[in-house]
């Protein structure tokens, strides 16, 4: 189960520990159901995952499961030869939360940035304290979901 809550931002913050700095490379083999093929590089090496997600907003269900780098090759070239490309850096929040920030297709017309914290249960996200810097939320705005930004700005590849 993945509980989340999503929020436009400007930038990355300066404030706050960097725990983790990656670059995704994200496509979709289908957006309904979601399934989504993932490379993700980083100074730990490299990993390959396939996600499908069922339709929600702030709660949906996730299954995830590591792929072989040549099975991701494969799928990336049938059905996401232009990958969404995200910058994504992993901060901890005071209270020890995980804050994870995402600049996606840095330098193109659509770009733009969002920040996700997840939690442990619905109650907790509903009453989570937000840090003034996340003013935006758009857990609840579907235009932000990024098989939407997917289907948006591939089309049907």
């Amino acid at each position: 189960m993945e509980i989340e809550r999503k929020f436009l931002i400007d930038n990355f913050p300066d404030n706050l520990p960097l725990k983790e700095e990656s670059i995704l490379y994200q496509g979709y083999i289908s957006v309904m159901p979601t399934v989504r093929i993932r490379k993700k590089l980083s100074s730990k090496g490299s990993s390959y995952k396939m996600t499908v997600k069922s339709s929600g907003e702030m709660i949906r269900h996730e299954v995830e499961f590591d792929i072989p780098e040549e099975k991701y090759n494969e799928l990336q070239k049938i059905f996401c030869p232009n990958p969404i490309v995200k910058l994504k850096r992993i901060y901890i929040l005071p209270d020890g939360k995980i804050l994870e920030c995402n600049l996606v297709d840095e330098g193109s017309e659509t770009e733009f940035m969002y920040a996700e914290i997840e939690f442990d249960s619905a109650e907790e996200a509903k009453h989570y304290p937000i840090p003034n810097f996340l003013s935006k939320e758009v857990t609840y705005d579907n235009t932000y979901k990024m098989n939407n930004y997917w289907k948006r700005t591939r089309g049907n590849q």
